[in-house]
Order: structure tokens, then C-alpha cells, then sequence
């Protein structure tokens, strides 16, 4: 498969990168600006701005599958749903299935199917809320696009860990554990999104967590 990553330079980005290459599919990693000192073998480096369709468009006639993985800087949260509508709009002008990996804002609280993730404190302290509300409205965004998409909600906490292979798959519903506590290692949602591209599943909005 060809899987084309955009925000290939990010926390989750770049370890989609690493297991795609693991998995011997053939990766274009976008990048905003230069080259990364190290990358997998096999893996083609190119320059792109996410913001740009048609040079996106370029990039994706090619490829298999698309991953978006962009994060907009702090201070710039509402630049979410524009780079992501551009992102939607380069992968329907060349017909390419495209992953978004978004925030875990728009799932519902476990027990209370009433509630957002992104009203509950407990999940998103105040100063992570402006970068909540707009995963959100990203998740919104792609619901009103024609594109080809999967929306992929990460669990509270994502933060770099350790690659166990291994995970729990949900819907629209934040998973949790014994204690309460929502996480998984970026390294272990990148093996999600992967089996997600080789076997996609019937759900447009879906979850994972340890």
C-alpha cells in the first residue's frame, strides 16, 4: 500500500511514519519545512504546506491511503478546521481514502451519553479546552465534507510510550480503564491507525485506548 502522512514531523506523525515502514508499505512523508536527519528506509521525504489543496492533491494522486496528523501550533487552534477542510478537499479531488487523527473532544463520557468529552473537566483541564473545542469542530468539519474520510479520536491522555501492539477499539464512546484513567503511547495509536487502513471497518468515528 501507499500511505502518504501529513504532519509526518509530529508526535503521532512521525510514528505512523516508522510503522507504516515497518509494515513494508511504500510512505511519502510530508513534512512543512526540510528533511528529518533520520527516517526508515524506504520512506520519501517531500516538502508540503497542508493548507494548500492542490499542491496536497499532487501529493496524494498516487497513494493508496492518506493519514492527516497535523496539530496547529498554540494560540492558532482555530487554524484546525481550515487546514483540515483543505486536507478533505486534496483527498477528494484525488479520490484517496483519508484518515484524520483529531482529539478525543467529541466522544461521549463513559456513563453519561449525554456529556462530551469536551464539557468534562475531569478529561480536559481549562488550559487544553481551546485546542478541545476545536477537535471538535474538526470532527464537524469532516462530517459536512463529500470526501472519503475516518476520524480517529485518541483516548484523554496520548503521549509517546512504548509499542505493545496491542489496544482496545471503541466508536464514539471515550474508553477508559479500571481506575477511571484514559491514555494510550502514540506508538500503539499508530498501530491503530494502521490496522485501520489495511482493514478499514464500517465506522467513520472511532476510538481506541489501552
Amino acid at each position: 500500500m501507499r500511505i502518504t502522512v501529513i504532519g509526518a514531523a509530529g508526535m503521532v506523525g512521525s510514528r505512523v511514519v516508522r510503522e507504516a515502514a515497518s509494515r513494508e508499505h511504500g510512505v511519502i512523508a510530508v513534512f512543512r519545512r526540510g528533511r528529518p536527519a533520520l527516517l526508515p528506509p524506504g520512506v520519501t521525504a517531500v516538502e508540503g504546506d497542508a493548507n494548500d489543496p492542490r499542491h496536497m492533491s499532487e501529493l496524494l494522486e498516487d497513494a493508496d491511503a492518506a493519514v492527516a496528523a497535523t496539530r496547529p501550533a498554540p494560540g492558532h487552534e482555530d487554524t484546525a478546521v481550515t487546514t483540515t477542510t483543505a486536507l478533505l478537499d486534496a483527498a477528494a479531488t484525488a479520490r484517496v481514502r483519508i484518515l484524520v487523527v483529531g482529539g478525543a473532544a467529541p466522544l461521549r463520557v463513559p456513563g453519561r451519553p449525554d456529556r462530551l468529552v469536551v464539557d468534562s473537566p475531569e478529561y480536559v483541564p481549562r488550559e487544553w479546552r481551546t485546542l478541545a473545542a476545536a477537535s471538535a469542530a474538526q470532527l464537524d468539519a469532516c462530517r459536512a465534507h463529500p470526501a472519503n474520510w475516518v476520524y480517529l479520536s485518541p483516548p484523554a491522555v496520548l503521549e509517546p510510550g512504548h509499542r505493545t501492539g496491542t489496544y482496545r477499539r471503541g466508536t464514539t464512546t471515550l474508553i477508559t480503564s479500571a481506575d477511571g484513567t484514559s491514555r494510550i503511547s502514540a506508538e500503539d495509536l499508530a498501530v491503530a491507525v494502521l490496522d485501520e487502513l489495511e482493514n478499514p471497518r464500517e465506522h467513520q468515528h472511532f476510538t481506541v485506548g489501552h
